[in-house]
């Protein structure tokens, strides 16, 4: 009998998982942003250098402590780790303003990479992503869902990188006020296109497998 039941995902129920969505994310990008908000205001003139270095370091404090409690460091702060240390390094390498604004199609490029790598292995980065920042439980032999880890792990490399090109023209070409403008208007664009095409991808993989998805 069990082995002729329907294979499933599952999810944990909505007030869980809203609570295990809010703690990754306030894990990744509150805890560095209120390092950087807290150690700016106390530097005064240096804020922004040290707001930065005290941003990355809440995130290696945080990834630290992941690795000692848990054993495994999420695949969010991993990220966060990894792009604040690039962005710290180029801001505190040099007080250029052009290597300021270099730290941005930088992170994207870091971003693109890392996405990238994962793709074609056994554990593709947004298989790593759904299981932690939402639970996401699923039968990890599916053929198909896991071709469809693969292949959204490539759109999101392939998101990062058309950021990147698209943010180093605009260094080029605009001046700062409005490159920064459009920055934040590129990645916000980029980030809910991705995730629009990814659920759409996934809800149409799941058809056709014939899965579903269930509250555990």
């Amino acid at each position: 009998m069990l082995a002729g039941m329907p294979e499933h995902l599952e999810l944990p129920r909505p007030c869980r998982l809203a609570l295990t969505a809010g703690w990754n994310l306030a894990e990744s990008l509150g805890l560095p942003v209120a390092g950087y908000a807290v150690a700016a205001a106390l530097a005064g003139r240096d804020g922004r250098d040290v707001g930065m270095v005290a941003a990355a370091a809440v995130i290696w404090l945080a990834a630290a402590g992941r690795k000692v409690c848990t054993g495994s460091v999420p695949g969010l702060v991993t990220i966060s780790a990894l792009v604040l240390t690039l962005q710290t390094a180029v801001v505190i390498a040099t007080g250029s303003v052009l290597f300021f604004l270099l730290q941005f199609p930088l992170a994207n490029l870091g971003l693109c990479l890392l996405f990238a790598r994962t793709a074609p292995t056994r554990r593709p980065l947004v298989a790593q992503l759904a299981a932690e920042v939402v639970a996401l439980r699923h039968p990890s032999h599916h053929p198909g869902l896991h071709r469809f880890f693969q292949g959204a792990t490539w759109l999101w490399a392939g998101i990062f990188a058309v950021s990147t090109v698209g943010l180093a023209v605009l260094m080029a070409l605009e001046s700062v006020r409005v490159f920064l403008l459009l920055t934040m208007a590129v990645t916000i664009g980029g980030v809910a296109a991705g995730t629009a095409a990814s659920a759409w991808w996934f809800v149409r993989v799941l058809r056709r497998s014939g899965l579903r998805v269930r509250f555990a």
